[in-house]
């Protein structure tokens, strides 16, 4: 087996863990920032929730449903954003965005870990919208939260 069919079955392994045991997925208490997001081309629906505080995203959750790109992608963000500054959030997706349209990014400053695996969805233009969806409601989150 080559190395390129190696990487493509641990990235498929990798995502189908977070789609089947999928972390941070449930609601979060008290006061949190709710986005609800859906991708009417198939059906995926999310809902973020997130807890910013001192300018960092204390906590993150979703609930929702979707294919498996969709919600491995979920839970892969939550994991990846919890603890860090919103201005470095918003970073990593705007890099992530970059990633899914199949351009190289810099990982010097972001370590993409678990969230390389969906490298692979870039040469499936249809699929990106899927993996993109959660990223897209923090984006949404976070850039709504700093006008009020």
């Amino acid at each position: 087996m080559s190395l390129g069919n190696q990487l493509d079955t641990l990235y498929r392994q990798v995502i189908m863990d977070h789609y089947k045991s999928p972390r941070n997925r449930g609601e979060l208490e008290g006061d949190t920032l709710k986005i609800n997001m859906n991708n009417p081309t198939c059906g995926d629906r999310i809902q973020l929730q997130m807890i910013v505080e001192d300018g960092k995203i204390a906590q993150a959750k979703f609930v929702g449903e979707g294919c498996s790109i969709s919600l491995s992608s979920a839970s892969m963000m939550t994991e990846a954003v919890k603890g860090v500054p919103v201005e470095d959030a918003l970073k990593m997706s705007e890099m992530f965005s970059d990633m899914m349209l199949g351009k190289d990014v810099d990982t010097e400053n972001f370590e993409l870990e678990d969230i390389e695996a969906l490298k692979g969805v870039a040469k499936f233009p249809a699929r990106i919208k899927c993996a993109t969806l959660a990223w897209k409601a923090m984006e949404k989150g976070l850039n709504d939260e700093e006008v009020e």
